[in-house]
């Protein structure tokens, strides 16, 4: 005896065709919806944000969606679809009358279920219909689809459905489906990838592979099983297909990683265009490179894990029940308890099933399972004692994060380590230092966990990573690579003294050492000198706001604010010779018909109208950070490249609460700040060299791979050399200062008769006249 459903399901369906029938006679009484909507088909195109090369970084709204013409779409993924959605597709009008007997005799006799709509008729349903099952739908549904087959042709009808249908995870179409579940391009999958996407549309939301990966398997192989039925592969191929382990798309995970830019431009294309943005196939094409941006990304994310695996090891994330044994049971359990644990591409979540002191048994939320032992535990090794106490204990149950730090010797499997989220931030931005083009950004070290983009609105000190722009308005004060400054106990009227980070002294020292060394003591005497209005002003030159400057001596520290933005523009500056460049994130939108919408200007031509500080004054400074990079704190920068045309300079703030490291070589300018958001110490042993430097090196490395040693180019008009070192041209026969020290006041080098230098000296003396009212703790490098 059939039961309530079937029979309401058959009564409804021999309705449906007996209605459907008798529809051309009287369509009047019904409201039949019209067909422009498929017939003139527009996609709902989400807001897509690209590289300058192309590759995507997001897509914006409320349903993902990539516009794939057929023939683009592999012939393989249309079988697929066809065999076990309408294998008589190319046959019938619209309605399958075969397919439908078959469904209705199957419903009569309690047999399986089966579906009777076409890919028209499924198309029609889901543009124009509702989904609410009655014989009117049904019959309005068959008499469109008969009309739809009689305005576009089949291969237009199975180019919209393959573009349109829903398959989950918010994916719409085959292309999404393809980069949602795979994080792949349709030309990219495997037959038993493309068997699992066609399987998809039956129930998207409870059979797709995220959802319920065994449901979404099984009707993988109804998939293959009818391709082979249609002779769309061979049986060789069939057992192939059955036997390839699926490897899902790690929740979160992009061929770039560039979140921080995405939300950038997003905000800029709704406040320009308001929330239909997110629905007309906007393009954000952004300045960045795919290959730069991910090697920041890269180089962020080891960094700062370097830095964390310093610290102490916090516990788990979190415990939960298991049951006992080792089966299938436990596969499921495990899964279920991972389910509400976001997963990341490189922090890989998992849950502890075996703990001992010499090896970890996790399984991971991908279902791998794998093993931790050795090297990979030592960090968290007393945690694994039989006598560690909560939070810290892993035991069975343990929710832990573990990486990859490389592969085993046959390359077959990944060798894994303990690891926890960071708790430190850090940034990193790169500029074309002739165009301003931002050709990577790295915001936070995960934008789920933190969107502040510290590399824009980070506002921090900038402590000695400030000091070569402050040297370069000294320049401008007739203070030279060879002037000699006393690296001294230094203390001013109102009692401040600053000291050095090392608490050392080097006695008097010349600028070009005071630099590679971070004097701070010579470097306070420095501005002294030129006076804190003047480099104020200065610092504006270089697109710092003076206005976020302290206006006395302590500028000299870094006490101020800058964004890690300002500062690789500020280094950019100094890189291309003096010239004043503004940093370009968004290059073009167009709308889904590729007319261009908006257009950054071309950079601006670098001329005397854009020259922030003299040729040479770029060249000097050149020739110092050089030596910073060579024999300096950042000596690690030359050796570790291996490439002499590397410039920069570290910066730490007082306890080490920010650490920088703003650099470039002649083709690219980059800074790394690396702190916590709540401002607190990295660490007593902890400094710009140590923290910031190793991932500027590390993006470096990458982004510079391949390219020559660009030589240090030819000096420009107005500089000379004076013994071992740069001078002005105007100084070659006095002039200069020679000596800043407190027991000698500033001395400078003259032939032109002790009148003249005593002049200079009252000059000095005025200018170093002015002592801070009130001064907060230095920065110590």
């Amino acid at each position: 005896m059939l039961s309530l459903l079937p029979r309401r399901a058959t009564l409804a369906l021999a309705c449906a065709v007996v209605v459907a029938a008798a529809l051309p006679a009287t369509a009047s009484a019904f409201e039949l919806p019209s067909l422009d909507p498929i017939v003139h088909y527009q996609p709902k195109l989400p807001l897509q944000v690209l590289t300058a090369d192309g590759e995507e970084i997001a897509q914006f709204g409320a349903e993902r969606r990539e516009y794939v013409p057929l023939k683009q779409i592999p012939l393989q993924l249309q079988q697929a679809v066809l065999a076990v959605e309408d294998a008589r597709f190319r046959e019938h009008s619209g309605v399958d009358p075969k397919g439908m007997a078959r469904a209705l005799v199957a419903a009569i006799t309690g047999g399986r279920k089966q579906g009777a709509s076409t890919i028209t008729q499924q198309l029609v349903r889901t543009m124009l219909l509702t989904r609410q099952f009655s014989a009117e739908r049904k019959a309005k549904e068959i008499w469109l689809a008969l009309k739809l087959e009689n305005e576009i042709s089949k291969d237009r009808i199975l180019e919209i459905y393959m573009n349109e249908i829903f398959l989950g995870q918010r994916a719409y179409g085959f292309a999404a489906a393809a980069q949602t579940y795979f994080g792949k391009p349709l030309d990219k999958l495997t037959l038993a990838e493309n068997a699992m996407l066609a399987g998809l549309p039956q129930n998207p939301y409870y059979a797709n592979p995220v959802a319920n990966f065994q449901r979404a398997t099984q009707r993988q192989r109804v998939v293959l099983e009818r391709m082979r039925a249609t002779e769309a592969i061979t049986e060789e191929q069939l057992a192939q297909a059955k036997a390839e382990k699926l490897r899902l798309r790690t929740p979160g995970q992009r061929s770039v990683h560039a979140a921080h830019v995405a939300e950038m431009a997003r905000q800029a294309v709704v406040e320009r265009f308001g929330e239909q943005a997110y629905s007309k196939g906007l393009r954000v094409t952004t300045s960045l490179l795919a290959a730069d941006q991910r090697a920041a990304h890269a180089a962020v994310q080891r960094g700062v894990l370097a830095f964390d695996r310093r610290g102490a090891w916090r516990g788990p994330e979190d415990t939960e029940s298991l049951p006992a044994g080792n089966g299938a049971e436990l596969e499921r359990a495990a899964a279920e308890a991972l389910k509400d644990h976001r997963d990341d591409e490189t922090l890989r979540v998992g849950i502890v099933l075996e703990a001992s002191p010499k090896a970890l048994q996790v399984q991971l939320a991908s279902g791998d399972r794998i093993t931790v032992q050795g090297e990979g535990l030592r960090w968290a090794q007393r945690a694994l004692s039989p006598k560690a106490k909560a939070p810290l204990k892993i035991e069975r149950g343990a929710i832990v994060r573990v990486v990859s730090t490389g592969k085993t010797k046959d390359r077959k499997s990944d060798i894994w380590a303990i690891s926890q989220w960071p708790e430190a931030e850090a940034a990193l931005v790169a500029m074309d230092p002739r165009t301003g083009r931002i050709r990577a950004l790295v915001g936070g070290f995960d934008f789920t966990r933190q969107p502040f983009n510290h590399v824009t609105q980070g506002w921090r000190q900038p402590g000695s990573a400030i000091k070569p722009l402050l040297y370069s308005a000294a320049l401008e004060s007739r203070v030279m690579p060879a002037t000699v400054v006393d690296d001294l106990p230094f203390t001013a009227a109102n009692g401040w003294s600053p000291t050095n980070s090392n608490g050392q002294t080097q006695g008097p020292i010349s600028v070009r050492e005071a630099l590679a060394r971070s004097s701070n003591l010579a470097s306070v005497r420095v501005l002294q000198h030129t006076g804190t209005a003047n480099a104020r002003e200065w610092l504006g030159r270089f697109g710092l706001d003076p206005a976020r400057q302290p206006d006395d001596l302590t500028l000299a520290l870094g006490t101020g604010s800058a964004t890690p933005l300002q500062m690789a523009q500020a280094y950019a500056t100094l890189a291309n010779g003096g010239w004043r460049v503004s940093p370009v994130v968004i290059e073009k939108i167009t709308d889904a018909q590729g007319k261009v919408l908006f257009e950054a200007p071309p950079p601006a031509e670098l001329s005397e109208d854009t020259r922030a500080i003299p040729a040479r004054n770029a060249y000097v400074m050149g020739s110092l950070l050089n030596e910073v990079t060579r024999s300096g704190t950042a000596a690690r920068a030359q050796a570790v490249l291996k490439r002499s045309d590397v410039y920069g300079k570290t910066g730490t703030t007082n306890d080490a609460v920010d650490a920088w490291f703003a650099g470039y070589q002649p083709t690219l300018a980059a800074t790394v700040w690396v702190g916590y958001d709540q401002p607190r110490s990295l660490g007593g042993s902890e400094s710009g060299g140590r923290v910031a430097l190793p991932i500027w090196i590390d993006y470096m490395a990458a982004a510079l791979k391949g390219q020559p040693v660009v030589p240090p180019a030819a000096p420009p008009d107005g500089l000379v050399r004076e013994g071992e070192d740069w001078l002005y041209a105007e100084w070659r026969d006095g002039g200069w200062v020679s000596q800043i020290s407190d027991t000698a006041g500033v001395q400078y080098k003259t032939t032109l008769g002790n009148e003249i230098g005593k002049l200079f000296d009252s000059i000095g003396n005025w200018l170093r006249s002015g002592t801070p009212a009130s001064q907060p703790t230095p920065p110590t490098d």
